[in-house]
């Protein structure tokens, strides 16, 4: 079995790493031998949780080129936060011990750029599409236009995100104890890099 990362600073070079064969087109595709899926038939040890968004084309297991047990995702169009979404993150971190909160965003995100065109034009969007623009509404960028706006506001929202997990009391306590690092990154859709924000 390959060493497991036990920080978040071990963490995120193991993510770097991963995502450096998954741009170069050299995955390993570690941990999906028999052995490691009848191992993880009694428990869980994910060394990071990722909070991306619904986009299939980024599915974080295969960007960061990580196999079974190695990751915790927690997915939502536009990395939206809601209690299901704070609650699952909460588990990963509270009662799994995870080290390291990755929230991802990434590059031409439909939710933000639905975001940005309804607040430009005021029209409404349908019921459960318009919470996500609401609110991902407060990272929209608006000293900016057209596609830069929509790119500088995918990384606003990250740090929004990032900054509301941040703020939640119990995760608080354990990134003031040194327990947990929650950080923002953008994933390139032309390069395949994922680049830290903020």
């Amino acid at each position: 079995a390959r060493p497991r990362p036990a920080t978040a600073q071990e963490a995120l070079r193991e993510l770097a790493a991963g995502n450096l064969r998954w741009r170069t087109y050299r995955e390993r595709h570690p941990d999906e031998t028999p052995a490691v899926r009848q191992a993880l038939v009694s428990s869980q040890h994910p060394f990071a949780l990722v909070l991306g968004c619904i986009d299939s084309r980024v599915p974080p297991e295969l960007v960061f080129d990580q196999g079974l047990g190695d990751l915790m995702t927690v997915r939502s169009a536009g990395e939206v936060l809601d209690e299901a979404v704070l609650g699952s993150v909460a588990y990963g971190a509270l009662e799994l011990g995870i080290p390291l909160i990755l929230v991802l965003g990434h590059q031409s995100c439909g939710a933000v750029k639905a975001a940005v065109q309804a607040d430009q034009t005021g029209e409404g969007l349908p019921a459960h599409i318009q919470y996500l623009a609401d609110q991902i509404k407060p990272a929209i960028d608006h000293g900016m236009e057209g596609d830069a706006r929509i790119a500088a506001t995918i990384d606003a929202n990250v740090e929004l995100v990032r900054s509301r997990l941040a703020a939640e009391p119990d995760l608080a306590a354990k990134v003031d104890a040194g327990e947990l690092l929650i950080v923002g990154a953008r994933y390139d859709l032309t390069t395949q890099r994922v680049n830290r924000v903020g």
